[in-house]
């Protein structure tokens, strides 16, 4: 019931002398018989098993239905204009409070951190002249973004007191 083997064997009195190959040379045999699984062995493990079936969360058909014939009668899906509303007064409200000289303030202050942690690194030569031009741009923003603030204080000012000593107002 076995497999015949793939070479004859010669007797074992008359047995030559194998030549000393190194190993990379020898070709790679097959085994003489097949290394199948018995189908017990196979039947016996997962891969018969199936897997057990999980519900998805379901859709509203209704709300589904809805939404596709709104789109149908104007072209435009009214989830879409919602949250493109939203977002437009999101970014109306973003730019109204923070302030661009504390902004900048911060900018810094993270440059000067991250600067000090490659130093830390051994990594602060590479990337120093990089940080500190970047710093540089940012106080010259600061700068201008006090000569209008003081600008507009003294039109403020000169409205105010407008027979007041000016001289005081512009040191």
């Amino acid at each position: 019931g076995d497999a015949l083997p793939l070479q004859r064997l010669p007797p074992s009195s008359k047995q030559p002398v194998p030549a000393s190959y190194p190993p990379a040379c020898h070709p790679h045999r097959l085994p003489a018989r097949p290394l199948l699984r018995p189908a017990k062995v196979c039947q016996a493990g997962d891969a018969y098993t199936r897997e057990k079936f999980k519900p998805q969360p379901t859709r509203d058909l209704e709300k589904e239905k809805r939404r596709l014939q709104n789109i149908l009668a104007t072209g435009k899906d009214e989830v879409e204009e919602k949250v493109e509303q939203v977002l437009v007064q999101t970014k109306e409200e973003e730019i109204a409070e923070p302030d661009r000289f504390e902004e900048l303030m911060n900018e810094i202050q993270e440059r000067r951190e991250f600067l000090a942690e490659m130093e830390a690194l051994g990594q602060g030569k590479k990337y120093q002249g990089i940080v500190l031009t970047e710093i540089s741009q940012k106080i010259h923003e600061m700068e201008i973004i006090d000569k209008k603030r003081s600008e507009e204080m003294r039109k403020i000012m000169t409205k105010d007191f407008p027979g007041g000593n000016k001289s005081n107002l512009h040191d």
